[in-house]
């Protein structure tokens, strides 16, 4: 019984290594587009969907275009949006095609520098990560 588990764990891990990996390039993605003030970029690390679910600030909003209408309300330019950084807590792959991102942003700003918390639900659609729910306080 003891093999088999060690088999599983063999098979199991280099799918789920390649998939952190692929989920840590989404968000280094999103950091890199952002860092140029560069929004629809930023937003190709969501799902593009009317079911994509976004929390934050006591609301809830439902579909990529409803989240890029906020991110462009609320951050109307590369002042306003400064240098964003991640910092990743955890990378959990709940399942083949899942997975369970917690960490903290903070925004580098002349004026302030705000922070949070972020717990992500990424899901694998068709080839690539995608963030299906975010909620960021």
């Amino acid at each position: 019984m003891r093999w088999l588990l060690v088999l599983i764990g063999l098979l199991i891990s280099p799918l789920t290594l390649a998939s952190e990996a692929d989920i840590r390039a989404v968000l280094a993605q999103q950091q890199a587009a952002w860092n140029r003030a560069d929004i629809e970029g930023y937003m190709q690390g969501y799902w593009h969907s009317e079911q994509l679910r976004f929390v934050s600030s006591g609301k809830i909003k439902y579909g990529w275009d409803n989240t890029l209408k906020g991110y462009q309300a609320r951050y109307p330019d590369a002042a306003t949006m400064g240098k964003l950084l991640f910092e990743l807590e955890t990378v959990q792959m709940l399942s083949e095609d899942a997975a369970l991102v917690v960490g903290r942003w903070q925004l580098l700003r002349k004026k302030d520098q705000p922070a949070g918390e972020f717990t992500l639900i990424f899901k694998k659609i068709g080839d690539n990560w995608r963030i299906v729910h975010d909620h960021t306080s």
